[in-house]
């Protein structure tokens, strides 16, 4: 199509759909469309939804039906398009909401099928499947996919590197920080979770992969990567060596331009002696971890199809700061599971109390679709009003444990990647414990001009709630 074509990007959900809109971005760039930003008159919107929880999907619906209110045509890709497909544009529909329903399965030909979006071209609604249903993607038959359908070597300008393996992103957000996805899809079976039934089995990014798409953020002015996937820690099992993670870390700190790298999503029964040194030892990795302990309670753990108890988390927190005091540590918890005791609650207290975690998240239980907790006894659930309760007392233990913690860093020396200037000697920025969005800020205090993206010693003079602030 000769006739210039528009397109804005709304992406929700996590920084892993972050980086699926960069790879859709790069797809249309190459097929002719021209990027809006998010907000900015379009032809199309295209709205990359999250289907994580209630309130995602919520936001998720209510983004589309927004953007449709806009008048441009609409497009629902992402976790929510591909969970619920044509029951997704059925209800659409029925809200007189014009607007098409694309799976993961477009996203090889997405400049194609936003052509027929913009030419009001109906395409049946793909039909949801549990994608672990699938044959095995092998790497190899990734990358061809990635590939398909895009020239890699005449792509436009910030697309892909000059040379070394061809980078499917384009940056649609500046920032010092940027994450890099290491695989896709989940083969855990919790059973609270959907996520694998629509993003499928695990699969690694092959190193060179990683490697080619690090060199090209650290151009496009990225200091820190934030490794991102469904199980980080499972990386490289299915290419064969389940340590491969111990090996891609230095390698990717090695870099040039690149101040720091940190993993997120870690699971806590997966987490190696070897790992552990490697985060706690490398220059230029991150003494970070994004830990995903869920509960502390045995048998809640046992009833979510996790591994673990108190005792044996407790122990893997102090493993990780005999090894370096001052590592960052993290994870999100659910009250409210089906079941729950006060028993279990006294132990999940217990061993926030002892680990004493730099960042926490409380979370409720819900009924997800798909999900063998859903089909758990109705006697076994509890109602809405005392899962909330649940989660807003231990949310203001999490608040209180997180502000201690911060405290207990007053007089520490901190690393900090300073991501703003405020003005009048201030500064915003990141130490080494805090990842983007999720774990709060430093407050750089200097009597020099400080750069954007510079990797600033400082040593922390206050703290506020879990965030800090410090002398440079």
């Amino acid at each position: 199509m000769s006739k210039s074509r528009t397109v804005s990007l709304v992406t929700l959900g996590c920084a892993r759909n972050e980086v699926d809109s960069e790879e859709l971005a790069a797809r249309l760039a190459a097929g002719g469309w021209t990027l809006r930003g998010e907000g900015e008159e379009a032809d199309v919107v295209l709205v990359n939804t999250c289907g994580f929880i209630e309130a995602a999907k919520k936001e998720s619906i209510d983004t589309v039906m927004q953007a449709a209110d806009s008048g441009a045509r609409v497009a629902a890709v992402g976790c929510l398009a591909e969970r619920y497909g044509s029951e997704l544009a059925t209800a659409l529909d029925g809200e007189d909401v014009d607007a098409q329903v694309l799976g993961f399965d477009d996203y090889t030909d997405i400049a194609a099928r936003l052509d027929d979006v913009l030419a009001g071209r109906k395409r049946p609604a793909h039909v949801a499947r549990d994608r672990r249903t699938l044959l095995p993607v092998s790497p190899v038959s990734r990358q061809r996919a990635r590939e398909a359908s895009v020239d890699l070597t005449d792509l436009p300008p910030g697309v892909a590197p000059a040379s070394g393996p061809p980078v499917l992103r384009k940056r649609l957000a500046g920032g010092v920080a940027a994450p890099l996805k290491i695989a896709s899809g989940c083969d855990r079976r919790c059973s609270f979770c959907a996520i694998p039934s629509f993003r499928g089995s695990f699969v690694s990014r092959r190193p060179p992969e990683l490697l080619a798409e690090a060199r090209w953020l650290a151009d496009s002015g990225v200091r820190e990567l934030v490794l991102v996937s469904e199980n980080s820690t499972s990386y490289g099992k299915d290419l064969g060596d389940l340590r491969l993670l111990e090996t891609v870390l230095p390698e990717l700190a090695k870099t040039e331009g690149i101040a720091r790298v940190r993993v997120s999503y870690l699971q806590p029964a997966e987490v190696r002696p070897g790992l552990i040194d490697v985060l706690t030892s490398t220059p230029g990795v991150a003494p970070y971890f994004d830990l995903s302990f869920q509960h502390a309670s045995g048998p809640v753990l046992r009833r979510m199809r996790r591994f673990g108890d108190r005792a044996r988390f407790t122990d893997l927190v102090q493993r990780v700061r005999q090894l370096s005091p001052d590592a960052g540590v993290r994870s999100n918890f659910i009250v409210g599971f089906p079941g729950e005791t006060a028993h279990d609650l006294q132990e999940l207290e217990l061993f926030l109390s002892e680990a004493r975690l730099d960042a926490i998240g409380i979370f409720g239980y819900s009924d997800e679709d798909g999900t063998e907790a859903a089909g758990f006894a109705d006697g076994d659930k509890l109602d809405e009003d005392e899962v909330a309760r649940r989660v807003s007392e231990f949310a203001d233990i999490a608040e209180e444990i997180m502000a201690q913690r911060a405290a207990d860093r007053v007089g520490e020396t901190v690393e900090v990647l300073v991501e703003e200037a405020l003005g009048d000697g201030r500064y915003e920025g990141r130490a080494a414990h805090q990842a983007p969005d999720v774990d709060g800020s430093t407050t750089l205090l200097a009597d020099r001009e400080l750069v954007v993206g510079d990797l600033v010693t400082a040593q922390v003079v206050e703290s506020a709630g879990a965030d800090l602030v410090a002398r440079a």
